[in-house]
């Protein structure tokens, strides 16, 4: 369980991990991977070719073209994203909430990092509105902001932005003067691809946006550590690049050679790639909106979850079953709940939400299973729901969930 600050434990250190896919490594990615394991030479800063071709191929597939002296691969997402901001200078502005992950990147560097709110109906990109009202505050008050941060897929949210409220918010940010930087890591994790409409802000303001995705999304474990940027045309860009560059190099954030295969073979996609990503996306969905209705029957709130392997759910109305067990802000309630499910149960706080607001994202990944074996059966299985593992897991999570509000034992999970 990821602890919290008054046990001597700080918000970087100790921030939430990526919600994990709870499953084994494939074999053929494991296999590529071990036979690379020889490389003597290293890759060069930014990926070597092949990585950045294959990266190439996989944003072409997505309607994103480019070529690789537009890409740079850095050893995961976070040097990635604080190598970028360093190059591209200024204050950032970010959604709230937001990835853990993005604010102390640009804290660490010595920048503001401001919060916007985001629509009633999405998390990942800001109100538009209040963009625009945010870059006059900032800027009245001497502040410099130059970055915008957004993710259509959102951690934790897991929602999708509407293609009307993503224009919206890219035409005012660029109206502003602000780059947008969109972190792609969920894409390709959409629960229901054939009626979801996902587009990048690369499609609507192509010189204005860099594109970031960690593999960590959908296409490799979370210890495998690679992630990929994708920047516009044109000199300023390129410029831009070769001072991303220089981060990555001082930051010694290089992929690491048969690492670098591997993740070039999962970019190219091959079949078997292909169709685990896939199964793995309905298993994670199937689960997501069990995870839904239990958080709803328990009379607490959350918005239907579009992509990912989590859910962002809102325990204020069951706010004052929480007072009775001395849980009054976030910080307590991850901690609460986390100690009851054994697991880590983020509060709203990591992600920028307000102390008092109990909000937690909750995952899929650790509820399907503890052993390979559970786990292998969980991605192969005609309906995940029905593994005795699987679920007592989801039994428990919807007991512990009304307990804490006192609604009683509740009704059982519809499957």
């Amino acid at each position: 369980m990821q602890g919290s600050e008054p046990a001597g434990r700080g918000p970087v250190r100790y921030g939430p991990p990526v919600p994990p896919t709870g499953l084994p490594v494939d074999d053929g990615s494991a296999a590529v991977l071990a036979s690379a394991a020889g490389a003597v030479r290293g890759e060069p800063p930014g990926g070597g070719a092949a990585l950045r071709e294959a990266a190439c191929g996989y944003w072409a597939r997505r309607g994103l073209h480019c070529g690789p002296d537009e890409v740079v691969a850095a050893s995961g997402a976070q040097p990635l994203l604080f190598a970028l901001l360093g190059a591209y200078d200024g204050d950032v502005l970010v959604p709230r909430p937001c990835p853990a992950w993005w604010v102390p990147q640009a804290r660490l560097l010595g920048r503001p990092a401001y919060h916007v709110p985001t629509p009633a109906e999405c998390g990942g990109v800001p109100d538009p509105f209040a963009l625009l009202e945010t870059v006059r505050r900032v800027r009245a008050e001497g502040g410099r902001p130059r970055i915008l941060l957004l993710s259509v897929a959102d951690d934790p949210t897991a929602t999708v932005a509407p293609p009307e409220t993503l224009r919206e918010t890219c035409e005012a940010a660029v109206g502003e003067g602000l780059h947008i930087i969109s972190d792609e890591t969920w894409r390709d994790t959409l629960h229901a691809p054939a009626a979801t409409v996902l587009l990048s802000p690369a499609e609507m303001c192509p010189g204005d946006v860099t594109v970031i995705s960690d593999l960590v999304g959908a296409l490799t474990p979370e210890s495998w550590p690679v992630a990929v940027a994708r920047f516009p045309q044109g000199a300023a860009a390129a410029a831009r690049r070769a001072r991303t560059l220089d981060f990555i190099t001082a930051l010694g954030a290089v992929v690491p050679a048969p690492l670098a295969a591997a993740a070039a073979y999962v970019l190219g996609e091959p079949e078997a790639v292909a169709e685990r990503a896939v199964r793995a996306v309905a298993v994670h969905a199937r689960l997501a909106a069990a995870v839904h209705r239990a958080v709803l029957a328990a009379g607490a709130l959350a918005l239907p979850p579009q992509a990912g392997r989590h859910l962002y759910a809102d325990l204020g109305p069951l706010r004052a079953g929480l007072a009775e067990r001395g849980v009054g802000d976030s910080m307590e309630l991850e901690d609460h709940l986390g100690g009851l499910l054994g697991t880590s149960v983020p509060g709203g706080h990591r992600f920028g939400d307000e102390l008092g607001a109990l909000r937690v994202r909750l995952s899929t990944g650790p509820l399907l299973g503890s052993t390979p074996d559970e786990q292998h059966a969980a991605l192969t299985a005609p309906d995940v729901l029905r593994l005795p593992h699987v679920d007592a897991a989801l039994g428990r999570l919807a007991g512990v969930l009304h307990e804490l509000g006192d609604a009683g034992p509740g009704p059982g999970l519809e499957r």
